[in-house]
């Protein structure tokens, strides 16, 4: 692997706050994601399952984690089966783990090959009650492809239907919203080498390059950083694409006079950065762009000011809505006849800012945790209002990572720039444009 991985004490202690979750005589299992296929003998670079890694720290395919706290031998309490390598696997495709290593990666002591995986687990399934099984059930997910995670789920019913199945998801849910110290840290690196992306292209920026070179330096320095890539598919929207929200075909020339909003991210160690910034393809931003940006701004700091512990997200976007509002009364979007009229499902500021200000962050880009209870230290959040004017072809959002903190909130982000005028300076040397 590129990245260096994070100690295996993070993932001893990630499955300890599981297991005080479960109820007696429970077990908990998690497969890794399967290697997907493009066309004819092609697949897709593998990406982990985000709760195996995050229970185990193991990035490898076909792997089985078993969690069982209360189980009578405490040498299968918990059990991770990995595939057994050879010497054709390891000319046709490279290293796979060791025991030795993933008891060292994972923490875990008992590592057996995935061939002893079903009589191992009729032994586990013998002596508990309740089976906690694992699905995405993020809110926005579509899942149209059956995973090995919905495959194993069909075959332990039909070989065990006597048994009380229950979802592991929202337990997953609740502890993966909290980071721990380690798992900030790597974010933290993800976020330095966003950094490094962006002011990589704020001295290659011109009018006359493309939005797809752009994206070429942008992965060009990623990759030199020791990260897998885009945490994301980039958007790298010049002019009127800024206001398709998730416009990622990245192929128009940049002209002079416009902005580009880039929605980039490393990703590091699989954890996820979310940036968001726009900029001034010739160096200047204009008396009105720059007075939208101003006001993007504004609301982006007065939002990362209202997030903190006790909050409720749904509370929160209504409040940065409001603020927005004023905003918009201000540049001459919309107007007190506009508030007065409007469908309070649809308020009037919504058709110039359309989305939420914020997401948890993490191993997802859209990470899970709650989106209805009231927010904790530790958990990560974007913060990312944006004014979109379509028929002026201009689309400003400006996107920073913060860490909620007891009185307060750490930004990630904090030195990647942003101010107009720093921004300006930084692109010095171009052609002004007034």
């Amino acid at each position: 692997m590129k990245y260096t991985p994070i100690s295996n004490t993070v993932y001893i202690k990630n499955r300890k706050k599981l297991a005080d979750k479960l109820p007696p005589k429970s077990l908990a299992i998690f497969n890794s994601n399967d290697i997907m296929p493009t066309n004819a003998d092609g697949t897709m670079k593998f990406r982990q399952n985000n709760d195996l890694l995050y229970l185990s720290g193991i990035d490898q395919e076909e792997s089985i984690l078993v969690i069982c706290p209360d189980f009578p031998d405490p040498d299968l309490r918990e059990i991770l089966f990995l595939r057994e390598t050879n010497e054709h696997i390891a000319i046709w495709e490279g290293h796979k783990y060791t025991k030795e290593e993933a008891m060292e990666a994972s923490g875990i002591e008992n590592i057996q090959w995935v061939d002893n995986f079903e009589s191992v687990f009729s032994k586990l399934m013998a002596l508990n009650e309740n089976v906690f099984l694992n699905t995405n059930e993020h809110l926005r997910a579509g899942v149209v492809v059956e995973t090995r995670d919905a495959r194993f789920i069909k075959s332990c019913r039909d070989r065990y239907p006597l048994h009380t199945y229950q979802r592991v998801a929202p337990l997953m849910h609740e502890l993966r919203a909290v980071k721990e110290k380690e798992e900030i840290d790597q974010m933290q690196v993800a976020c330095d080498i966003t950094e490094k992306g962006f002011r990589r292209i704020l001295s290659f920026v011109k009018p006359g390059v493309t939005e797809y070179e752009i994206e070429a330096e942008f992965i060009h320095e990623f990759i030199r950083n020791r990260s897998k890539g885009f945490a994301y598919e980039p958007i790298i929207a010049s002019g009127a694409n800024a206001c398709v929200l998730h416009y990622i075909e990245n192929k128009e020339v940049c002209k002079d006079g416009d902005l580009i909003l880039f929605d980039v991210g490393a990703e590091y160690g699989n954890y996820a950065a979310d940036m968001s910034r726009t900029i001034p393809v010739n160096g200047r931003f204009t008396k009105r762009q720059r007075a939208v940006y101003d006001a993007v701004l504004k609301v982006q700091r007065l939002a990362m000011d209202i997030l903190r512990p006790g909050v409720n997200i749904q509370d929160y976007h209504k409040e940065v809505g409001l603020i927005m509002q004023a905003e918009l009364v201000s540049l001459g979007l919309i107007d007190q006849t506009d508030i007065k009229n409007q469908d309070p499902k649809w308020p009037a500021y919504k058709k110039y800012f359309m989305h939420g200000t914020s997401h948890h962050l993490g191993l997802d880009v859209h990470d899970v945790g709650t989106m209805y209870e009231a927010i904790t230290p530790g958990m990560v959040f974007t913060v990312e209002p944006g004014i979109y004017i379509q028929e002026e072809g201009l689309g400003i959002r400006l996107e920073n990572n913060i860490v909620i903190q007891e009185n307060g909130y750490f930004d990630l982000m904090r030195n990647i720039p942003i101010e107009a005028e720093e921004i300006e300076e930084l692109m010095k040397g171009l052609t002004s444009y007034d």
